[in-house]
């Protein structure tokens, strides 16, 4: 892949990143809503088509995502309730993202369990 290619990658992704901080600066709920929105799963299958052309490949990718996004959720369970409780930002920073890995490891044993089979 071109070096040009991967440099606006690189670029609309931290443009994305950017402007939820500073929305989130403004007005939590608009930050919230814009970080929200799947736009990283957007730009990947649009990035990924564009680069492939193969539609069962982004049907594939948004179907994992979708299974994946479930324990994702535990971070923004987790994260208010620690940092309410009085424990500091770091470790309740800390502290989610390993409840959120957790989440993640016990979903991957769980969806063959379920026989859901992830693409590789």
């Amino acid at each position: 892949m071109p070096m040009l290619q991967i440099a606006i990658k690189v670029l609309i992704s931290a443009g994305v990143v950017v402007a939820v901080s500073e929305l989130a600066k403004r007005s939590s709920v608009l930050g919230a809503v814009m970080a929200s929105l799947p736009i990283t799963s957007l730009l990947a299958f649009v990035l990924l088509y564009l680069d492939t052309g193969d539609a069962e490949s982004v049907a594939k990718l948004s179907t994992d995502i979708f299974w994946l996004v479930i324990p994702s959720l535990v971070l923004f369970v987790a994260f208010p309730l620690l940092l309410r409780a009085g424990i500091g930002f770091w470790l309740s920073l800390l502290s989610a993202s390993l409840a959120t890995m957790t989440a993640y490891g016990v979903m991957l044993w769980l969806l063959p369990a379920i026989h859901v089979q992830l693409h590789s």
